[in-house]
């Protein structure tokens, strides 16, 4: 992989910070960029791949900014794509969020992290372990030290876990207090239809992990129902021949947060969506009427909470007049969506909005069935079904660890110890 350039664009398309390798690339690359990117309805939507008469452009989409890598050979697509989204994993870390003001308040550990993550266009130091004992993170001690001492805080000596078999960890570490922390996070995308049949349905989901372990420690869990994930990705941690042979994760962990395994279940398996939502929505005589409903239909006795209802109503609509019984309502006359913030959703209080949309006079809606996203989240419960069914820790001398506290975060993603 070879990476000439990288543009930080935010949402308004303008380039508020590049760094090149190699040679300097102009600016102008970025045109064709920005052209399909006026032409995308949404944000994300924008190709993430733009071929022009020399380079290629690869870019990804988060937190309101773009990161466009420029190259001017045939490279694969999704190892730059990775590498940018390690980029703004890293930054997150760094700066607490990975906003466009959190990066120009901190431009020189920016580009420093780049310089390390990157040598010469090909990918260098990732590892978050490695790069916080190259790289000290902004703190306003650190920053005091800069400013008297005028010292950059770039460590002069390479960090020993670089040239170890298991780079990802740093040695020497050491805790009072043994703690690994499992948090099992799962994402539905579901499309049903107007009769409440699930059309598809998958699920994302992420083991993420906290791990505070001395030493050297080898783990390894088990699943019991491995064959439900239909496709994983790993850390570099895992080692794969034993999750090929025996479906158990054997790692050394890195210190510190990370995520462990990355999974992928498809709509070949039932997936329960735990939420309901009747809806009518009708324009006639330029007049528009809206009533919806919604409330929780199989969630093993959980709350769901932070609910949120986004209609994008037809260009037509001029304004909107809600009551709602439970949360809040905003409409954008510019992006011509009605946002209903429910928040958490009552046993016995079932949230209702209804109200009328005006239009023009006259007016005539294309759209005149706009589609319904509903986001929420219930926190114990793995719609999956994912359970795990042991977890080991043994230290450098394969003994295992005395005192060690396990916490897991959702229900049916057991421990048992």
């Amino acid at each position: 992989m070879l990476i000439n350039s990288i543009f930080f664009i935010n949402h308004s398309g303008d380039i508020f910070l590049e760094k090149h390798w190699r040679s300097i690339v102009s600016r102008s690359v970025c045109d064709q960029f920005f052209d399909a990117q006026t032409k995308a309805p949404t944000p994300e939507d924008v190709p993430p791949i733009i071929t022009t008469n020399k380079n290629y452009l690869i870019s990804i989409y988060r937190e309101k900014i773009y990161l466009v890598a420029v190259t001017q050979m045939e490279v694969q697509p999704l190892f730059v794509i990775e590498f940018m989204h390690r980029v703004m994993d890293t930054f997150t870390e760094y700066f607490d969020e990975c906003t466009e003001s959190a990066i120009k308040d901190n431009i020189i550990v920016v580009y420093q992290l780049l310089e390390e993550m990157l040598d010469n266009g090909f990918p260098l130091a990732t590892e978050l372990n490695i790069l916080t004992e190259l790289i000290k993170p902004p703190t306003i001690i650190n920053k005091a030290v800069s400013m008297v001492t005028g010292k950059e805080g770039v460590s002069s000596v390479l960090p020993g876990s670089q040239l170890s078999n298991v780079p990802w960890r740093r040695q020497g570490v050491k805790y009072a207090n043994n703690e690994a922390y499992f948090d099992c996070i799962e994402d539905v995308d579901a499309i049903i239809d107007a009769s409440g049949t699930v059309v598809s349905a998958e699920i994302h989901g992420n083991i993420n992990c906290n791990v505070h372990l001395s030493g050297m420690p080898d783990l390894s869990m088990s699943f019991i129902n491995p064959r439900l994930l239909d496709d994983v990705s790993f850390h570099p941690c895992v080692r794969l021949k034993r999750w090929e042979n025996e479906k158990i994760l054997s790692f050394v962990p890195p210190d510190g947060c990370f995520v462990l395994m990355s999974y992928h279940i498809s709509t070949q398996n039932q997936v329960a969506i735990p939420v309901y939502v009747r809806a009518m929505i009708n324009f006639k005589d330029g007049m528009g009427k809206v009533d919806i409903t919604v409330g929780p239909k199989q969630t093993l006795g959980k709350t769901v909470d932070n609910v949120v209802i986004t209609v994008p109503m037809p260009k037509e609509v001029t304004g909107c007049s809600m009551t709602t019984s439970v949360g809040t309502y905003t409409f954008d006359p510019v992006s011509k969506q009605l946002r209903w913030d429910i928040g958490k959703i009552q046993p016995l209080k079932v949230p209702t909005m209804r109200g009328s949309c005006t239009l023009p006079a006259g007016a005539q809606c294309k759209d005149a069935h706009p589609t319904i996203h509903v986001d929420f989240k219930i926190m114990q419960l793995a719609v999956s079904g994912l359970k795990v069914n042991r977890l080991d820790m043994f230290n450098e001398n394969y003994k295992p660890f005395k005192g060690v506290k396990y916490i897991t975060k959702a229900g049916n993603f057991q421990v048992r110890t």
